[in-house]
């Protein structure tokens, strides 16, 4: 019998399998997302040369840590994403956000970026172009700019900074993928000097987090919709701990700190929003 006639697997093994993403990721996945964990999880069963969701449920309990686990979690990871997604937030940043940030630091003359969730490199990169674009005056401070993001096969093709015509026909405009990219063969190479401005890192945002110099810009967009509100709160509190009084968060357009944490007010900004810690926290 084919994967693709089997039954999804037994209850047990679902249960088993929503746990282990949970426990690993902190992503929430009801019992409706059945169909999800089938079609995400079958590719990696068969590569493991197992034939059912039952096997690699099994399997994974036999070894309780290990490649397999790691590509079951990554599995399970939405990396849906493209260049400038959305727009908004990034008109936001370049009118409002990071001129404002450069006034307020035009004395230590040094600016700290982070991108949360960083996927396969599309926002992160598309800040950097925008840096390089729009704010000249910056190319002599000392910028650090962290991505990070809970998949290692994700960050290595960050790192790599190699797309498809596809992906690059996804909201890059023409002139920055003639000044930012090389074509190789069927590929687009971003150029070393975007490469060079982003240290690409892991981290698993429910988990505990490195020491980090104070931010002045979060990018946390797409990913809190994927935690239940427990977690959600506990991210959102993070964030603050390692955000400058003064500094912004970008969140996703069906995300909000409300409900989550009374600390953060929001910031409406050229048809989207953000978020800035509240003077009386």
């Amino acid at each position: 019998m084919s994967l693709a006639t089997q039954p999804i697997a037994e209850e047990k093994d679902l249960i088993y399998l929503r746990d282990l993403i949970l426990t690993r990721s902190g992503i929430v996945l009801e019992p409706e997302k059945d169909y999800l964990l089938q079609s995400r999880l079958e590719p990696v069963a068969k590569a493991a040369g197992l034939g059912t969701l039952g096997e690699l449920a099994e399997k994974l309990r036999t070894t309780p840590s290990g490649p397999l686990h790691e590509k079951v979690v990554e599995a399970l990871t939405t990396n849906e994403t493209s260049f400038f997604r959305d727009l908004h937030p990034f008109e936001a940043f370049k009118e409002t956000v990071l001129p404002d940030i450069i006034k307020n630091r035009a004395t230590s003359r040094s600016i700290v970026l982070w991108c949360g969730a960083s996927s396969s490199g599309q926002e992160p990169y598309t800040v950097a172009m925008m840096i390089r674009e729009h704010f000249p005056e910056v190319a002599t401070w000392n910028i650090t700019f962290l991505a990070t993001d809970l998949s290692s096969q994700m960050l290595e093709k960050c790192r790599e900074g190699k797309y498809s015509q596809l992906e690059v026909n996804r909201g890059l405009p023409a002139n920055l993928l003639m000044k930012y990219f090389d074509k190789k063969g069927m590929s687009w190479i971003i150029k070393p000097e975007l490469r060079n401005m982003i240290t690409f890192q892991q981290l698993n945002l429910t988990g505990a987090w490195p020491p980090m110099a104070k931010v002045d810009i979060v990018w946390l967009r797409n990913v809190l919709i994927y935690f239940d509100v427990e977690m959600k709160k506990s991210i959102l509190q993070k964030v603050r701990d390692v955000m400058q009084p003064d500094g912004y968060l970008f969140l996703g357009g069906a995300e909000t700190t409300m409900n989550l944490d009374e600390h953060f007010v929001r910031v409406p900004l050229h048809s989207t929003s953000c978020y800035q810690i509240g003077s009386n926290s």
